[in-house]
């Protein structure tokens, strides 16, 4: 229960309420740090959390170590990752405008997604994650990574442009697997 990869996947959902700290507005320690700081703080954070989620799952392949309380936090903990900084991107205003509905999207489907995978569960058909899938992830992981990085290094304005590129792009991506996952599941809901 205790494996080195179920570790890595709990303390990504215990680094959540640390990042979500770190990005929030008001967060001034005592007149200590700058703002920028602390977006530097919490990408630094955010990184690490999106290589803990590589190697827990490859460290649990790797060694043999697949476990069910694995198979179960591993997806929460991505979902509680994405939601949390989705929802202070915004509320931050980091991510505003219209690039709101984008975010809206991939958080809209990271729930269905997870309802689905669930429903599907509980009449046994696996739900495998497609290739581009795996790009959607991909792109919206840069994505929200950029766009953090942006509140640190505002001088950097090619930084914000390129992960709300990204967002969009993870959208795209995010409606087309969504729908293709919905279709898949809408088979066996007789």
């Amino acid at each position: 229960m205790l494996s080195l990869p179920n570790i890595l996947t709990l303390s990504r959902i215990l680094a959540v309420p640390i990042l979500a700290f770190l990005l929030w507005p008001d967060f001034e320690p005592i007149g200590l740090q700058p703002r920028q700081l602390d977006y530097l703080f919490a990408f630094g954070l955010y990184c690490l959390m999106g290589i803990t989620d590589y190697f827990d799952g490859y460290l649990a392949r790797a060694s043999g170590t697949v476990s069910r309380l694995g198979q179960f936090l591993d997806p929460i903990a991505d979902k509680i990752m994405i939601a949390a900084v989705i929802l202070m991107l915004v509320f931050t205003r980091d991510i505003q405008g219209y690039n709101v509905f984008a975010a809206l999207v991939i958080l809209l489907r990271e729930i269905i997604v997870s309802g689905l995978r669930e429903f599907l569960s509980g009449i046994q058909v696996s739900m495998p994650v497609s290739r581009l899938a795996k790009w959607k992830t991909t792109a919206q992981l840069v994505a929200f990574g950029a766009i953090i990085l942006a509140g640190g290094l505002p001088m950097w304005t090619f930084i914000p442009i390129a992960g709300l590129i990204l967002l969009w792009v993870a959208a795209i991506l995010t409606l087309i697997t969504g729908w293709d996952y919905l279709r898949l599941g809408i088979r066996h809901m007789d």
